[in-house]
């Protein structure tokens, strides 16, 4: 049984702590026009970054923030980690990000700026607010504050409400290429043995790349081919693999990748439907896991036969 690695493997810095950004660069630099010509032309209040996690949106939005505010603006955060309760207390083990910690930066932004210039706010991300936040952020965005910069970190576009969507100006940043994954393994994790196959499961994403190693995820995946390769694998097999996987649901998305790799695409869209299910349903993560690759494996074997 593989055991789970420590994430210290990986040398990867938190993105407000890195300016080594690997590709969207034709984001950027569209960004850079609008701010260059601002006196001209008022720039867009609400820059919000869309893709999929671990492509680099929330370096590039710290980058972004760094020449905006220029340490010497105001920069504020909107994240888990700096979550609050009703008390103002910190909550950082909250599922979304409260009312009470937009409400707090409402707060803020009516006093003035203590430098006079710029000011930053960053949300990380804006997946994370639940109904009753996001309808207050929307209030806020409705008559931005002079010389503010939103930038919004978006996983998934359908989560975002299409008011706010409508306020702001979307970026889609595209998932990074082999080679500039193969940058980023170079520079992080120099000592750590990423495969060609490797590079391919990340989809573009070397935050998926780091889950993959710091967690195991790799051997998890081999494991997971095998069996379902294998038409001699038991149901225990199958509940051996749900157990390693159930506690690390950063690496759920390896059965997506199984499917894409066995050429079963008409079990993507049920399967991406199960594993959100095991969230937000409260499901036992390992019967979730378990009903999904016996699924796979059962259409696997229907393919086989025809």
């Amino acid at each position: 049984m593989a055991t789970k690695k420590s994430t210290n493997c990986c040398n990867f810095p938190k993105p407000i702590d890195n300016d080594f950004l690997v590709g969207h660069d034709d984001i950027l630099n569209e960004f850079m026009r609008a701010w260059n010509t601002r006196e001209e032309y008022p720039i867009h209040p609400v820059w919000m970054l869309v893709g999929p996690r671990g492509i680099g949106k929330a370096t590039l939005a710290y980058k972004i923030a760094r020449h905006v505010y220029g340490n010497v603006g105001d920069f504020f955060i909107l994240n888990l980690e700096n979550n609050i309760d009703k008390n103002n207390n910190p909550k950082p083990d909250g599922k979304s990000i409260s009312i009470y910690t937009v409400r707090a930066l409402i707060e803020r932004m009516h006093m003035s700026s203590m430098s006079g210039n710029w000011r930053v706010i960053l949300i990380d991300s804006v997946d994370d607010l639940n109904t009753d936040s996001s309808n207050a952020l929307l209030k806020l965005l409705e008559e931005p504050p002079e010389k503010t910069l939103f930038l919004l970190i978006v996983h998934q576009l359908a989560n975002v409400l299409p008011t706010i969507r409508s306020r702001a100006r979307v970026e889609k940043m595209r998932p990074l290429t082999m080679a500039q994954l193969r940058t980023l393994c170079d520079r992080f994790i120099p000592d750590a043995n990423i495969s060609d196959e490797m590079l391919r499961l990340a989809n573009g994403s070397f935050g998926q790349i780091a889950n993959l190693k710091s967690m195991g995820g790799d051997v998890i995946y081999d494991e997971l081919m095998e069996c379902l390769n294998n038409p001699r694998a038991s149901s225990a097999d199958v509940m051996a693999i749900a157990k390693k996987l159930a506690p690390m649901p950063e690496l759920y998305n390896i059965l997506l990748d199984a499917i894409a790799s066995l050429g079963m695409a008409e079990l993507y869209p049920t399967t991406v439907r199960a594993i959100a299910d095991i969230t937000r349903v409260n499901l036992e993560p390992e019967t979730g896991l378990f009903k999904i690759i016996m699924d796979i494996k059962k259409c696997l074997q229907t393919h086989t036969v025809i």
